[in-house]
């Protein structure tokens, strides 16, 4: 909020006037609103098997129009040279032949999946929502911590974070010109209809989820709600003839576009794990005869790899031919023996991460560490060193967080999400910031005692077309009638797979 000479940067004089004059016992109560509006809504992640109310804080982030015009452009051609990488290792390869990546860099990550070769969507999109994690470092520049290229989740919390804050803060919303985040299900169900099979004018999509025990469950109802569609578990679904249909009171229904919310290795026991009893037997045949879509697609995690990532600038040069917009954070990959030589020398110093980690679980920052805890990740690198990277401790900006009755400076990250509809990738103005609500703490995960705030990214001088108004409903009413079979219970089998797809992401995690 404060330059280095204490003057307020200019995007937040106007929460600064406004929050300046409030008392403590007005923010109190204010504080107090958010979080039982977040109860009353139950906007909750899992912790330790316990729902919570996802912590808001009162002060939003602030993001100048010229400033998100630059990330935005950086998120779009981060998403173009992905898209474009996945579809050449699952086709041609040719970044493989022509050795520009190590072919064993690709072969060797958990999530190649070779059954996911040759099989080309019909508008070409295995990206529909991707998920681009930035800090901001020291020198005030914004740079990419990670790619989620699966199903990264944390919008539902964009969007109610807004809705909440309009009913709590309506003043604010009167004296400044914030775009809206609440069109952002419109434009991902665009994108999962213009992803179905040009024969099809009417696709029927389904959100698909692992369950009520999933720690995201919130956002898969809500997002299916607001898109008005169903919201369907694997036992709502078969496959017949190469071709997927869904269970309804009113008969049997084709399904041409799933948003799957399970990770590939629940997704199809024919393929994967036999024992799932989440995902469908059959799915992967069906999409490979071209009778549905699979959003995001199967084996996209190759492209969200942590070691991967270190490459992604590399990538961004070979399919566009241009310099990345948004650098990355400078990464040690251990694989490589003269850089893992140096990271076990200066192990001390640096942030290690597991390249299969989430959520926060297995880092090691360096000078927090102790001794102990040194040696230990020493024994992992040298154990396996493709599964582990370094990173330099990235001292991340701060911005004025609500801590009992004070405002003091918090570790804050951001998380844009990019839909891709084909024609176009569309960037959600600002995304999910999330602080770190410890003091001193780095690690942003709501699992590590995290919260959130509401992004604010501010509307150009002669831009109205997208203002946020305040107190404007974001949530549209649910559909009128639910025809899928209700009422059924969960086998012990089903809910321990609930439980092993949540704890893959990290519980009480947004991946």
């Amino acid at each position: 909020m404060f330059d280095g000479a204490g003057r307020v940067r200019q995007p937040y004089r106007g929460i600064f006037s406004a929050l300046a004059p409030i008392d403590v016992a007005d923010l109190e109560a204010r504080s107090d609103a958010l979080d039982r509006a977040f109860i009353n809504q139950g906007i909750t992640f899992s912790l330790s098997g316990q729902e919570r109310p996802f912590p808001l804080d009162l002060v939003p982030r602030v993001i100048a129009a010229a400033e998100w015009s630059k990330l935005e452009r950086g998120i779009k051609q981060r998403v173009t040279a992905l898209e474009l990488f996945l579809a050449d290792i699952y086709g041609e390869q040719s970044i493989l032949r022509e050795e520009v990546i190590p072919r064993r860099l690709v072969t060797s990550c958990q999530h190649f999946h070779r059954e996911a070769a040759g099989l080309v969507p019909p508008n070409g999109v295995r990206i529909h929502v991707a998920g681009i994690d930035l800090v901001r470092d020291q020198h005030g520049e914004f740079r990419v911590l990670e790619d989620n290229l699966r199903s990264p989740s944390g919008v539902s919390y964009v969007m109610e974070n807004r809705r909440t804050m309009a009913r709590v803060f309506p003043d604010l919303f009167f004296s400044h010109q914030v775009r809206a985040v609440g069109d952002y299900p419109s434009h991902l169900m665009r994108a999962l209809r213009a992803s179905a099979a040009p024969n099809e004018a009417d696709p029927t999509v389904v959100v698909l989820t692992p369950g009520v025990d999933n720690s995201a469950y919130f956002e898969h109802s809500l997002l299916a709600r607001q898109m008005g569609v169903e919201l369907v578990e694997g036992r709502d679904l078969f496959c017949r003839d190469n071709v997927v249909y869904m269970r309804t009171t009113a008969g049997e229904r084709q399904v041409d576009v799933i948003y799957r919310r399970i990770d590939d290795d629940f997704l199809d026991p024919m393929h994967f794990r036999p024992d799932s009893v989440l995902g469908v037997a059959g799915l992967l045949n069906a999409a490979r005869a071209g009778n549905v879509v699979i959003s995001s697609a199967i084996g996209n995690g190759v492209g969200d790899d942590k070691l991967i990532y270190a490459y992604v600038p590399t990538i961004i040069e070979y399919y566009l031919g241009e310099k990345p917009v948004l650098p990355n954070v400078d990464t040690y990959r251990c694989w490589l023996d003269d850089e893992r030589a140096e990271v076990l020398d200066r192990i001390g110093e640096l942030v290690i991460k597991p390249v299969e980690g989430s959520g926060g679980y297995g880092i090691i920052i360096g000078p927090d560490a102790t001794l102990r805890e040194l040696e230990a990740a020493r024994r992992r690198i040298k154990a396996d060193p493709r599964g582990w990277v370094a990173q330099p401790v990235v001292q991340l900006s701060t911005v004025p967080t609500k801590i009992g009755n004070e405002l003091v400076p918090r570790h804050v990250d951001l998380r844009p999400f990019a839909v891709n509809d084909g024609d176009d990738i569309w960037v959600l103005p600002g995304g999910l910031t999330r602080v770190a609500l410890q003091e001193g703490s780095l690690v942003v995960n709501s699992s590590q005692g995290g919260g959130s705030k509401d992004t604010w990214v501010l509307s150009g001088r002669d831009s109205l077309a997208d203002r946020e108004l305040d107190g404007t409903e974001l949530v549209s009413e649910p559909p009128q009638a639910d025809s899928r079979e209700l009422g059924r219970e969960l086998t012990v089998e089903q809910a321990n797979q609930q439980q092993q797809q949540q704890q893959q992401s990290g519980p009480g995690t947004v991946r």
